[in-house]
């Protein structure tokens, strides 16, 4: 089996498969050392390139367990299974949904979100790097606190925190109150690894800026978690090995 990565739901699964499967990473943020199957980091080359690596290796089944935002990665694994002839399945992570008292304000690009924060003085960036090539745009009016997984030095009008979730209440609030945020900037992601953030801004009327998701392609099973795909995943094995 080969596992596209680089999210909680992908670690999920690659700690329980054995050295016959293949964990790919794309490369960024922290590489585990400690799995049980074999690690690939990097690419393959497009659509052509992955779907000869599915076929030089034998791969069986392919899961897509990438980010949400991860689109083109999530097309080039559809288009290389259908070429290859290998069955796809995705974890497709829920979405998180507005509660009572949220103010959310979806955008659809970087220009929309920086028009949305325009009138802030203390955002919250917690999209991803992005964020990252834009530091020697701050307004003057403005003082941006960055986190991603990224370390990075900041400037007069940044500070880049690199971390990684899971984030509790206590923590959010301390780094709301430290960093005296007025507005939240955000992708859908789903999951309970980054939601403490959204409870936060709900308990201090503050509004959070929501790149919308992209459009994911179909996939022949589809699981809302990791642990879904991992019994499935368990259940075919089996079944394989006694016929």
């Amino acid at each position: 089996m080969l596992l596209l990565g680089g999210t909680g739901d992908a670690l999920i699964i690659a700690r329980h498969l054995d050295g016959a499967d293949v964990y790919s990473l794309a490369g960024l943020g922290r590489v585990p050392a400690d799995l049980p199957c074999a690690l690939r980091v990097g690419g393959f080359g497009g659509v052509a390139g992955l779907a000869d690596y599915l076929r030089a290796e034998g791969i069986g089944l392919m899961i897509d367990a990438t980010h949400p935002y991860a689109a083109q990665m999530s097309h080039h694994a559809r288009d290389a299974c259908s070429r290859a002839d290998v069955p796809l399945w995705a974890v497709r992570r829920p979405p998180w949904h507005p509660r009572a008292r949220d103010d959310w304000r979806e955008a659809s690009d970087w220009r929309e979100i920086v028009e949305q924060v325009a009138p802030f003085r203390r955002p919250l960036w917690t999209m991803g790097r992005e964020p990252l090539a834009h530091l020697d745009e701050i307004p003057e009016s403005q003082f941006w606190t960055v986190r991603c997984l990224d370390p990075q030095e900041g400037n007069a009008r940044a500070t880049i925190i690199d971390a990684r979730g899971p984030f509790d209440l206590a923590g959010e609030r301390a780094l709301f109150d430290a960093m005296r945020i007025d507005v939240v900037t955000s992708k859908n992601s789903g999951g309970r690894a980054t939601e403490a953030k959204l409870a936060v801004a709900r308990e201090r009327g503050l509004p959070v800026v929501m790149l919308a998701r992209p459009t994911l392609p179909e996939a022949d099973r589809e699981f809302d978690d990791a642990a879904h795909a991992l019994d499935a995943w368990r259940e075919l094995t089996s079944s394989s090995s006694t016929t």
